[in-house]
């Protein structure tokens, strides 16, 4: 699925055309190539079709969602100030270590979820509580800070992180409801929302079999401009984490954030963009050729959003076939859930089966690698709920014919583990 010709093509055109190279081999603007930025901006308000277009101002250009993370926490974060990092419980697993490199190993708390994603009512009551306990353990004195003052910036309280849309692992969406509340939450309590946008496009379900992505959800950062009037200050609460990573090839390593403009500028103030240069700058003129002429809106619609689908039924089909008669269940469900796609299926274990054990003699009997629940609990904390009997499973990286062989062979696996229990 990997569109490697039309990708090969950009980059000669843009190679070619010695207007567009001097700058892709430039250091480029602390924003990111110009005319890419320009070209998201257009591409996301025709997708998403918020309230307010989106502007260039908006947006500037990443080396990725994991890299702007990294640049998100050093310039709007101070571990002296910012106290508690939190997350929905299962969360993507590989942010824990950008989180600790930036000085919050230990202070970083899970928040449950449900059909509806993070459960806000108790974040809220959670965040609560340590604003309290906080107080009163309080003694008078300057705040101590170890980052100087930048008029660019500013430090939030708090980080809550999230993937809102087809959650890293559990595929679960957001509602617009729960949305709005946490932003209100966000707002109440001076902390940043980081919302991994990563999975948006790849948007199919029950109600919407058609190869469209005209029902992208509203994100967490167009909700910020509207809601109560719109932000509080000039840097708003959210900042949208987005990238081409899981569009085009994660090696590509370009990406986009969006904020307030405000925002933008000061996330593009990071030393590392001062010193080394807009990230990623030579191959943002690539994929800004994908845009010009609408190949990537096209390409998702066309390719991606239909092989995903068809992919996600193939693999829940395989699960009902070979695992529903153990006891396994998993969702989303493309034949049922209202909003379904993503990468991954959610599985759910019968109680007489653990994670690690199933993980173990997977790989052990069938060459099998799978993401243990456990694995995407909160670093620290005892894992909450039903994560020592989940499972993570990808349709989007294996050729489809090895989806259901693999299923096939966990199959196996689970039932000579049941046989041996008995």
């Amino acid at each position: 699925m990997l569109p490697v010709e039309r990708l090969k093509q950009a980059a000669n055109n843009a190679l070619s055309n010695k207007a567009i190279f001097t700058e892709g081999f430039a250091y480029g603007p602390d924003e990111g190539h110009f005319p890419l930025r320009k070209n998201i901006a257009e591409w996301l308000s025709r997708s998403y079709a918020p309230v307010q277009p989106i502007s260039a101002e908006r947006i500037c250009i990443t080396g990725g969602a994991s890299q702007n993370l990294a640049c998100v926490l050093q310039v709007f974060t101070d571990p002296a100030q910012t106290e508690i990092t939190w997350f929905v419980e299962p969360t993507y697993h590989l942010v824990f270590r950008v989180f600790e490199d930036a000085g919050f190993s230990g202070r970083m708390r899970g928040i449950p979820e449900d059909g509806e994603g993070m459960d806000v009512a108790a974040l809220e009551l959670a965040l609560g509580d340590f604003e309290q306990n906080r107080n009163s353990g309080r003694q008078e004195g300057q705040e101590k800070t170890y980052k100087p003052h930048r008029p660019y910036r500013k430090i939030y309280k708090h980080v809550i992180y999230c993937v809102p849309s087809f959650s890293n692992p559990s595929g679960t969406t957001m509602s617009y409801s729960r949305r709005e509340a946490l932003i209100r939450v966000a707002r109440r309590y001076n902390a940043l929302v980081v919302a991994d946008d990563v999975y948006d496009f790849f948007s199919w379900g029950a109600t919407h079999p058609t190869n469209t992505v005209s029902h992208l959800q509203p994100r967490l950062v167009d909700i910020d401009r509207v809601v109560d009037g719109g932000p509080e200050d000039r840097f708003g609460n959210v900042v949208s984490n987005g990238s081409f990573s899981k569009l085009i090839g994660p090696g590509c390593r370009v990406g986009w954030a969006e904020g307030t403009k405000d925002f933008i500028y000061g996330l593009s103030q990071a030393g590392s963009t001062r010193s080394g240069g807009a990230p990623s700058q030579l191959t943002s003129t690539f994929i800004n050729e994908l845009l010009e002429d609408n190949f990537l809106p096209e390409y998702i619609a066309n390719i991606l959003v239909p092989e995903g689908r068809r992919r996600h039924c193939l693999l829940a089909s395989a699960i009902k076939t070979h695992l529903g008669r153990f006891g396994v269940s998993f969702t989303p469900d493309p034949d049922t859930s209202l909003v379904a796609g993503g990468y991954y299926i959610w599985v759910q274990l019968p109680p007489a089966l653990t994670a690690t054990q199933v993980c173990q003699q997977a790989l052990e009997m069938q060459n099998l690698v799978l993401g243990g629940g456990e694995t995407f609990a909160i670093p620290g904390n005892a894992p909450e709920g039903d994560l020592h009997r989940r499972l993570r499973l990808c349709f989007m990286w294996e050729d489809e014919g090895r989806l259901v062989e693999g299923v096939g062979r966990l199959g196996l696996v689970i039932q000579n583990i049941l046989t041996n229990n008995k």
